[in-house]
Order: C-alpha cells, then sequence, then structure tokens
C-alpha cells in the first residue's frame, strides 16, 4: 500500500510539474510575441505606428490565438478595456475575482506571471504592460489567463482512477496475503502449539508435514527433535525401571543373609561372604549391562571403521572355546572389508555364543557364521542344538529381563539379547531368530558393509522354520 501510495503520488507531482511547465511557456511565448509588437510599435497591418497603447493591445489581441485553456484581456484604468473575440472559449472577464484582482493597484504595472486563485479556479496569469511610442501617460495592459484548474483536472481524472485501482489492488493484496500469510505461519502457529502440549508425561505429539518448502524442513526438524528427545526420556525411564525392579532382589538377599548371618559361626560368615560377593557381582554386572543399553542411542556409542571381516571371524572363533565344553566349529567366513565397529559386533557375537552355550547340553555343536549378500549386508549368526524356543516366546526374546518358561532357572538377567539387538540397530541392522523346539536355535545379526544408515532398522525379526532349512548344515562339523 506503502508503494502504490507513493509510486501515484509521485507520478501526480511530476505530471502536475509538467503541466505548470508547459502553461508558463504558452504565457511566456504569447507574452514575448506581444513584447515585440510593442517594441516595433507598427501596425503589421497597415504599417503605420500605433496611434496609442489601446490600439496596440486590441492589435494584439486580435494577432493572438491563446490555447485552448486560455483568455485574453486588457486593462485599463483599474477596469476591463478589451477582450478577446467570441471564437476564444475561455473568459476570464467573467471571473469578477480574477478582475479585481488584476484591477489593484501596482498589479498591472509591472510584467510578470503570477497564480490567481477566486472561487471559480486558479488563474496562471502573464501581465505585460504596454505603452504608447512616445507616450508615456498612454498606457494598457494586456493580461493572457490560463485556466490551471482546468488544465490540472484533466491529467488528475486519470490519477482518480489510479487511486480507485490502486486501493482495490491494495485490498485483494492484503487479502491473499492474509490467506497465504496464515498458511505459511501455521506450522509455526502448530509448533508452539505442540511445544506448550508436550509436558513430562506425553511425549508423543508430531506436527503434520505438509509440502516441501522451509517451513516443512522446520517441522520435520522439530518432530525428529521430539523423536530423539522421547526416545531419550524413555529410555532413562526404562533405565530407572529396570535399576528399581532388578537390584532390589539381590540387595533383598544381602540384607537378608547379612541379617541372620552368625558372626560367630565361621562357616556361616564364610557362606554368607561367598553369597553375598556373588550376588555384588552379579549386581555389577547388570549395572553394567544396562549402562551399555542406556547409551546404545547416543550417536558415539558405534564408531565404525573399516574392518577385516575375516579377521574378525577369526578372532571371535578363537575366544568362544572357553565359553563351554562344546563342539565349536565355524561354518562360513566373510572376507572383504566393511564399515562397522568391530568391537561392538565382537560383543554381540560372543554373547551369541554365550547364550548358546547357556541353553545347550556340554559336548552338543554350536556353529559360527559368517558372509556377505549381494544386498550388502553383513551376516553374523550362530547355531545350536539346544532346548529351542517356543513359538509364543520368540517376540519377548529381546526384550529386557526376559525370561521364557524353560530358563526361569538358569543364571543371567535376561539383558544379553537386547545389548545384541542393541547393537545391531545401531548398525542400522537388526537380529533375527529362528527356532524350533528340542531342535535347536539360530540368531543372526544383519549389519550394512557400508556403515550405519539414518534411522532404526526396526524390530528384531522372528522366522519360526528357518532353523528346521538349516539344521542339516550343522551335521559333521566339529
Amino acid at each position: 500500500m506503502a508503494a502504490l501510495a507513493l509510486s501515484g503520488l509521485t507520478a501526480a507531482l511530476l505530471t502536475t510539474s509538467r503541466v505548470d511547465a508547459r502553461v508558463d511557456d504558452d504565457l511566456t511565448r504569447s507574452a514575448g510575441q506581444v513584447r515585440v509588437l510593442a517594441s516595433d510599435g507598427v501596425d503589421p497591418r497597415t504599417g503605420a505606428p500605433f496611434a496609442s497603447a489601446h490600439d496596440l493591445v486590441a492589435r494584439a489581441l486580435s494577432r493572438t490565438v491563446p490555447a485552448p485553456r486560455a483568455g485574453m484581456l486588457a486593462i485599463e484604468d483599474g477596469r476591463v478595456a478589451l477582450v478577446a473575440a467570441d471564437s476564444v472559449r475561455v473568459r476570464p472577464e467573467d471571473d469578477a475575482q480574477l478582475v479585481a484582482a488584476l484591477a489593484r493597484p501596482g498589479v498591472a504595472d509591472r510584467p510578470a506571471l503570477r497564480s490567481i486563485t477566486t472561487a471559480t479556479t486558479t488563474w496562471r496569469v502573464a501581465v505585460v504592460p504596454v505603452q504608447a511610442v512616445g507616450a508615456s501617460d498612454d498606457a494598457s495592459t494586456f493580461v493572457l489567463a490560463y485556466d490551471r484548474g482546468a488544465e490540472q483536472r484533466d491529467f488528475s481524472g486519470p490519477f482518480a482512477i489510479y487511486a480507485v485501482v490502486a486501493a482495490l489492488a491494495a485490498a485483494l493484496v492484503a487479502l491473499v496475503g492474509w490467506v497465504v500469510a496464515g498458511r505459511l505461519l501455521r506450522p509455526v502457529r502448530d509448533l508452539g502449539t505442540t511445544a506448550r502440549a508436550i509436558t513430562r508425561t506425553d511425549l508423543t505429539a508430531r506436527l503434520p508435514v505438509t509440502g516441501n518448502d522451509d517451513v516443512a524442513d522446520l517441522t520435520r526438524a522439530f518432530n525428529a527433535m521430539l523423536d530423539r528427545i522421547e526416545q531419550a526420556v524413555d529410555a532413562q525411564r526404562a533405565l530407572l525401571d529396570d535399576v528399581g525392579h532388578e537390584l532390589r532382589t539381590p540387595l533383598t538377599v544381602v540384607r537378608g543373609h547379612l541379617e541372620v548371618m552368625d558372626a560367630d559361626d565361621a562357616v556361616d560368615v564364610a557362606e554368607t561372604r561367598e553369597l553375598t560377593l556373588d550376588e555384588l557381582d552379579r549386581m555389577s554386572r547388570m549395572v553394567s549391562d544396562l549402562m551399555t543399553l542406556a547409551t546404545a542411542g547416543d550417536a558415539r556409542f558405534v564408531r565404525p571403521a573399516p574392518t577385516d571381516l575375516g579377521a574378525l571371524a577369526d578372532s571371535v572363533s578363537g575366544n568362544v572355546r572357553p565359553l563351554g565344553d562344546r563342539r565349536w566349529g565355524v561354518q562360513e567366513r566373510a572376507e572383504g572389508t566393511a564399515l562397522v565397529d568391530a568391537q561392538r559386533l565382537t560383543q554381540a557375537w560372543l554373547q551369541l555364543a554365550a547364550n548358546a552355550v547357556k541353553f545347550s547340553d556340554p559336548g552338543s555343536t554350536i556353529v559360527l557364521g559368517s558372509r556377505v549378500t549381494p544386498a550388502g549386508m553383513l551376516e553374523l549368526w550362530v547355531r545350536d542344538e539346544g532346548f529351542g524356543i517356543s513359538p509364543d516366546q520368540l517376540d519377548r526374546v529381546f526384550t529386557r529381563f526376559a525370561r521364557v518358561d524353560e530358563d526361569d532357572a538358569r543364571p543371567g538377567a535376561g539383558l544379553g539379547l537386547a545389548i545384541v539387538a542393541a547393537i545391531a540397530h545401531a548398525h542400522g541392522g537388526h537380529v533375527e531368530v529362528a527356532s524350533l523346539r528340542g531342535r535347536g536355535s539360530t540368531f543372526t545379526v544383519r549389519v550394512p558393509v557400508d556403515g550405519p544408515v539414518a534411522g532404526p532398522a526396526g524390530a528384531p525379526v522372528q522366522d519360526h522354520d528357518e532353523a528346521a532349512g538349516r539344521a542339516a548344515a550343522t551335521e559333521g562339523v566339529q
């Protein structure tokens, strides 16, 4: 609106200035012709000198052709002495206020260009005093009056139309701008509303993402930030819940035995000491595992680096034998280099091997293997001939502190497989389990060889029938 008003005002001022310049030019040119005629003092029609100033002005009135908006008259002794022919359309002598202004003493005595405003219009007047040659007391005044107000009105009409059109355009632009600005700022308002709606107990609010502009990018970034905050808060809550739930039992056991211990009985003291230390070791391992899970969402949890897959397999196969009296074997060995965290994958692979030892009989076969698939995924697996897992229990084996019915009596906090899943997810992969009851289980970690991808890879996948197809591969492997 300011730009429209400024441009219209500037154009109007420039046009007015040009109109005034043209009017003054017309008046000056016509007054110059009268002065030339007066300086010659000879009537062009007869060739004889003018007898009086009155005759000179009369001849000037008849010879001068004014502009369409201009009129002429002669002032003598404070009154209108002569007027232009009837063919002239503008009659300044009919404006009494103009005549009175011209008749005032001193106005008609000297040449000038002046503006005179009356109730009728605004006049631009050229005053040319004329004297007869050799007669100083014989004087008349030639007046050329231009109707400046009418001339300006002719040019002001288009600007009035411009003002109406500009007002309508400004109103239309304001309406469109209000609608567009409202649509652009709605995500910002939603951002504030969502931020105010988030509480310590409810972090599920998200913003709808529409379009593909900067505001949409801001919305996606805000939602991603909320996802990270929710994950961090959930991890914190889970850690507190897990610590409160799992550490309470060993603390109660330790306290109970210390309360009933007979300090005078050396045997009782030794047994209580051994049991207490065992519980404290279990608590230490549990805290270490919980800290590992708590940091699984940190960007520094895994530190990928180029890793020799053959060397990784050799290292793990050499470290599993002390885990238990089993027939250990390597079914397949990957070759090449992958961008992974060798230490974390070693931790996950050994954890799967320890889990296989825990749920299999001494002397049974446990097979390790690794390969790179055509899809660019690194697979690390451990296959055992253990007790297997019931189909209805497969969905919960990667849950923290999960215990299936068959292994409730076995030692452990139930955090090992949860750590394996966290390591796989941190690499942008996942972990799968295939198991048949009474025939064993196969746990497989799948991660990209080119490094972690953005976002979680998804939940663990269970395949109830995969072990049946691979069971034969374990036979004969020592």
